[in-house]
């Protein structure tokens, strides 16, 4: 029996809320449905000792709901801000489908989200120095990740589905086919460096996933999160804790630095909104730029 299931004998009305769910879960895709069955899974079981229905909640419940991701579960404006949008979607599919007469979650307020992000992603000096770390590891899996998600600003679970056989040739590029968020496909060039490395790392291999585990089965999205995580310990500069997310954060500010304009970069990251771009770089530039450093500056001068 799967989880919507149980959910549904467990409430009343549990084949409509079945059907609801189903119904809202059908409008993505891929890792898109993926992660919002997972948030909407936790707003259906949140409810103590089944104290109230999903389909009989008021708005006070779905306040309640937000106090406790906040001050229960300890998660950022971000998150909470997500899961509950979920929670908003799923009640207004409710109310098109005719299943609800009006939303409980519409005058809900959001947290405040800061409109830059609060990690930040490596420096020039700091890149080079896990992609050193990275080129000297006798794992070839290692470099190819690192330059796959620096180099190519790939999502996790874009360089993980990579295949060989999306390798290719497009009017003289190499390029490699990646599969999207909504399973958009998009082919993006390899720079020489980058390619070599994944030359290194599929070796003789003509079929398969690009990245492997150490059991030689395709790597998943826990194995990209340790891979970083000990390069960082081999760096001889040190880095922040690393998480795979880092280096796509990188590959936006460092083509920013490097003149790129902004359009290009957010197409080139795929980026539905030019302030998702910005929101990756505002942080660095504000720190870049304090007056902190100005104050210093002016006040040496003068002593």
């Amino acid at each position: 029996m799967s989880f919507w299931e149980r959910v549904a004998l467990e409430n009343a009305g549990g084949d409509i809320l079945r059907l609801a769910t189903l119904a809202y879960l059908a409008q993505y895709k891929g890792d898109s449905r993926m992660h919002t069955e997972s948030d909407l899974r936790i707003h259906l079981t949140c409810a103590p000792n089944g104290s109230w229905s999903p389909l009989a909640v008021r708005r006070a419940h779905v306040e309640m709901y937000v106090r406790w991701l906040q001050e229960v579960r300890r998660f950022r404006p971000l998150t909470v801000s997500r899961r509950l949008s979920v929670v908003v979607g799923f009640y207004r599919t409710c109310v098109s489908d005719g299943i609800l007469e009006h939303s409980p979650a519409d005058h809900v307020r959001r947290p405040n989200v800061a409109p830059e992000s609060p990690t930040l992603g490596l420096s020039h000096l700091q890149f080079e120095a896990l992609l050193s770390a990275a080129r000297a590891s006798a794992k070839h899996n290692y470099f190819a990740l690192v330059a796959m998600l620096g180099f190519l600003g790939l999502r996790i679970f874009e360089a993980t589905g990579a295949d060989i056989d999306d390798l290719g040739e497009e009017h003289g590029h190499r390029v490699l086919r990646v599969i999207g968020k909504g399973t958009r496909i998009v082919l993006i060039p390899l720079p020489p460096a980058v390619g070599r490395a994944i030359d290194h790392a599929t070796r003789d291999r003509t079929s398969g996933p690009i990245l492997l585990n150490t059991r030689g089965t395709r790597m998943d999205r826990h194995a990209t999160t340790r891979r970083p995580r000990r390069l960082e310990a081999q760096s001889v500069v040190r880095l922040p804790r690393m998480h795979p997310h880092m280096l796509r954060r990188t590959f936006v500010t460092t083509t920013l630095d490097a003149g790129v304009d902004l359009r290009d970069v957010q197409i080139a990251a795929r980026h539905a909104d030019a302030r998702t771009t910005m929101r990756y770089d505002r942080a660095r530039n504000n720190l870049d730029r304090h007056p902190n450093y100005i104050l210093a500056a002016h006040t040496a001068s003068g002593t």
